[in-house]
This record gives C-alpha cells, sequence and structure tokens, in this order.
C-alpha cells in the first residue's frame, strides 16, 4: 500500500502544474486577502517576427530578436549576407522611396520592412546664394543622414542630380559619416553664401521599377502619420528594450506632426522619434519653463532655441494657440 501511495504521488509531482505557478493538482488555491484582488498571471511577450527584403529586390526574409535601429539593420544584414553600413534607410509596406512610410521608431507587428541599400555615389558642386538650400535632413539612427525633403523653387531643387532619399556622406571632402542630422544641418547652414562647396551623396540602389524616378517632397506634403496608427506596435528606443505600445492616437499623431512641423522650422530636420519623444515629454511637464528644463537634461546636445520649446509646448499642450 505504501508502494502505491508513493507512486500516486509520483505521478502527480510529473503533471504539469496549472496555470504555470507550480501549484498541486487538486489543491485549491487559498483566497485573496480581504480587500485585495488575485493576482493576474503575467503576460507573455509573443514572438516577434518581421519580413522583410531589399527593396531593390531580393527573397522574403525573416527577422526577430531587435531592441532598437542598429540592432535591426544587424538582423537584414544577416539575413541578406551583406554589412550593416550598406544599408541606408528602411520604408515601411513599400520598396520605393516614399519618405511618408519611413521607418521610425515604431513598427507595426504586422508591418513589411523594405531596406534600401548604397548604390551609385555622386558628386555635385552647389552655390550657396541664399541662406537657405531648401534641403530637409533625417537620419537613419545608425549613423547616416539624408535627405528627406526638396523644397520646390529651392537651390537644391535647381540641380537635378540631387534627389530625397540621398545620403549625404561628405562636405567638401569632409565626412559627416555618423554624425546626426540636426549637426549635418547646421553645417550646410553655416556655409558662406557665394561660395562654391561640394555634395559627396549616395543614391540608394534602384530597382527596375524604379530607375529614373526623381522623388520629390514639397513643402506641404500629406501628414506623416505612421502605418500602423490604432494597432499594437514595436516601439524601438536609443537606450533601452523595445517595448511593445498601443500605436499613436489621432491627437497624438497630430501633436506629433506639429512637432515634427516645428522641428523642420527651426531646426531644418524631421524626425518621427524625436517629435513623439518631445510629445511625451511635453505631456509630463505643468508648463513651457518645466518643459524646457526637461530638454536639456534629456536632449541637451540639440540645443533647441527657447522659442523653439515654447512653441512645442503650446502645440501639445494648448494647440489653439495659447502659450505660458
Amino acid at each position: 500500500m505504501r508502494r502505491a501511495g508513493r507512486r500516486g504521488r509520483q505521478a502527480q509531482e510529473e503533471r504539469p502544474m496549472e496555470n504555470g505557478v507550480g501549484q498541486e493538482p487538486g489543491v485549491p488555491e487559498p483566497p485573496p486577502a480581504e480587500g485585495t484582488s488575485a493576482p493576474r498571471p503575467p503576460r507573455a511577450r509573443p514572438r516577434l517576427v518581421f519580413r522583410t527584403q531589399l527593396a531593390h529586390g531580393s527573397p522574403t526574409g525573416r527577422i526577430e530578436g531587435f531592441t532598437n535601429v542598429k540592432e535591426l539593420y544587424g538582423k537584414i544584414a544577416e539575413v541578406f549576407g551583406i554589412s550593416p553600413t550598406e544599408i541606408l534607410f528602411c520604408t515601411l509596406n513599400t520598396h520605393k522611396v516614399d519618405m511618408q512610410k519611413l521607418l521610425g521608431g515604431q513598427i507595426g507587428l504586422e508591418d513589411f520592412i523594405f531596406a534600401h541599400v548604397r548604390g551609385e555615389t555622386k558628386e555635385v558642386e552647389v552655390t550657396k546664394t541664399e541662406d537657405a538650400l531648401g534641403l530637409t535632413i533625417t537620419d537613419n539612427g545608425a549613423g547616416y543622414a539624408f535627405i528627406k525633403r526638396i523644397k520646390e523653387g529651392s537651390i537644391i531643387n535647381r540641380i537635378q542630380a540631387v534627389c530625397v532619399g540621398d545620403s549625404i556622406e561628405a562636405i567638401n571632402d569632409h565626412t559627416i559619416v555618423g554624425c546626426r542630422h540636426y549637426e549635418v544641418a547646421r553645417m550646410l547652414r553655416e556655409l558662406p553664401r557665394a561660395q562654391p562647396f561640394t555634395l559627396r551623396l549616395v543614391q540608394p540602389k534602384k530597382a527596375f521599377d524604379m530607375i529614373g524616378q526623381r522623388t520629390r517632397s514639397s513643402s506641404k506634403c500629406p501628414p506623416e502619420g505612421r502605418v500602423s496608427s490604432g494597432k499594437e506596435t514595436l516601439r524601438l528606443r536609443a537606450q533601452g528594450p523595445a517595448t511593445l505600445q498601443e500605436g499613436p492616437s489621432a491627437v497624438e499623431e497630430e501633436a506629433a506632426r506639429r512637432v515634427d512641423d516645428l522641428l523642420e522650422s527651426y531646426m531644418g530636420i524631421r524626425d518621427c522619434e524625436l517629435a513623439a519623444t518631445m510629445v511625451e515629454m511635453a505631456k509630463c511637464s505643468p508648463s513651457a519653463a518645466a518643459l524646457a528644463c526637461a530638454v536639456d537634461s534629456v536632449l541637451g546636445e540639440f540645443a533647441f532655441p527657447q522659442e523653439f520649446v515654447a512653441e512645442v509646448w503650446a502645440a501639445v499642450c494648448s494647440p489653439r494657440g495659447g502659450q505660458e
């Protein structure tokens, strides 16, 4: 009888524990203490696998296990047997150089990632006859700054060889690889007028159906809404792990668009992830002065003008125009 009892206990021990919490079968859970609710089992993080292709044409690969843009590029490079430095930028759900579909800090769980790699290198000579060249700069988060917009009627607009999506590799033979977008924009602003300078550009490798096209973004582009608005997204962060969260609401998207417009107006850059970060900071700031302190502590390297920070706070917290 004792031996049978031991076998019975052993069989119970080998059964899977209910709910994964290690409770013996048949023993009811103790009731929660009075005034407290029963603990909810932790939500298991789903395995996130994304499909990817090279934008100029390739088989479909699958990537997972990345937490920021650099790691994402590394995973794509590993799948296709290329160097991560070959990737200029990525677009979501289109192989075309479409700046409205540029991969930023969030990826919808159903999004298809297209990687645009280095193509031909070209050099152009530019004479700065006006203070503004008509370029808007962004970067890929991994060391390459590239052209996101070309203003109609501007100096750059008149140079047919320069296209949206071109990476700026050097200014007057001074390499800028590794510089952030705001640093490149500042270098271009500080170039003297009436003095020619040289831009070395790298264009994305083109698929057959893209050869010959010159994509332009006018100053009146449609809002840069994220592809998977209203759905769960993977939020990539420069520091810390990636997180799953709901996509931005329409109000949050509009606030981020306003801030991105201000970035372009004041700094000559567009950066949807930076704009989203500043929206979050502004929502937690009771005043423009408080936002300025938060921005200085977290984003001090940008050296944002005080007027810019005040307009950001007004755009997010007082969108009808009232400023503190």
